[in-house]
């Protein structure tokens, strides 16, 4: 039977996000100095590259690993496609 991976522990760090984008709206509501405002931007943008390296590490260690632990060839080439899609797709939006 396969496990989900589950990210429910991520929930906390998103919650913080939304609360940093508040935070941005606060500032650009105030007026505040544009250098201070790009200043949290990039915070929020840290803090989602962080959730973002760890949902992808999780999918490397179980559902991918799981794959290539399993029989089915085809599985074990759907995850390696996949994981290339997203290395380029990620290298277009850089």
């Amino acid at each position: 039977m396969e496990q989900r991976t589950t990210h429910k522990e991520q929930l906390e760090f998103l919650k913080k996000i939304e609360g940093q984008v508040r935070g941005l709206q606060r500032m650009i509501e105030e007026e505040r100095y544009c250098i201070d405002i790009i200043i949290q931007i990039h915070s929020v943008i840290g803090a989602l590259h962080r959730v973002e390296d760890e949902i992808f590490k999780k999918h490397i260690d179980g559902c991918v690993v799981q794959a290539l632990r399993g029989k089915s060839e085809a599985e074990k080439q759907k995850k390696v496609d996949e994981i290339v899609e997203l290395i380029s797709r990620f290298r277009k939006t850089v």
